[in-house]
């Protein structure tokens, strides 16, 4: 980021090369992973009820299938609501980035093709996050209203690639923050050979 921009912000910048202390993008992406896998989870399992009935039976556990597809719908809507402020600190972050521009990381890309592919994959994730709700919303609404199993098989596989695709995703994003040390201070410190207890307190 140019200084005439920064400048221009007035921001103060901490240990970490933001304006804040903790960088507030990897605290959203696990409450996006979270609420995300929990949806497509809880639609798995009550998709597949029939097959765990005798078992919950068996447990003594009161199960009702809605209410699988209930914890599915409320937290995928949880999961698009959270991504855009995800999407939105990430941006923020990675242009106050300060890659370093000779190391390479282990799937032998330089910190600005990771940068690039890891908010490429944001924006490509928001959207399939936003079409997934929208997709999950028009079957428990209108399609599937009256079915017992409230979401489509396709609906599943789709949720099943998205959360591939976000493993990828996140690897990208630990390695900007373990291998190249962007906004991770102990991180670059350790890479440096030298203790993280220099930092201020």
């Amino acid at each position: 980021m140019n200084s005439q921009l920064i400048d221009s912000l007035r921001l103060r910048f901490g240990a970490n090369g933001l304006p804040y202390e903790i960088p507030i993008h990897p605290q959203l992406v696990h409450l996006t992973l979270g609420l995300l896998i929990i949806a497509i989870l809880f639609d798995i399992a009550g998709a597949i009820f029939p097959i765990e009935r005798p078992i919950f039976k068996f447990l003594g556990l009161s199960a009702i299938r809605s209410s699988f597809f209930d914890v599915g719908w409320y937290n995928l809507i949880g999961a698009a609501f959270i991504t855009f402020f995800t999407v939105a600190a990430g941006f923020f972050e990675l242009l106050l980035a300060n890659p370093p521009i000779d190391q390479k990381s282990v799937w032998g890309l330089n910190a600005g093709w990771t940068m690039l592919l890891h908010g490429l994959g944001g924006l490509l994730l928001l959207g399939a996050i936003a079409a997934m709700t929208v997709w999950r919303g028009l079957q428990r609404y209108r399609w599937r209203k009256d079915a017992s199993r409230q979401v489509q098989w396709s609906y599943l596989l789709a949720g099943i690639v998205i959360m591939g695709i976000l493993f990828v995703h996140g690897t990208l994003g630990a390695q900007l923050g373990e291998e190249f040390g962007i906004h991770v201070t102990a991180a670059k410190l350790l890479q440096e050979g030298k203790s993280p207890n220099l930092l201020p307190k």
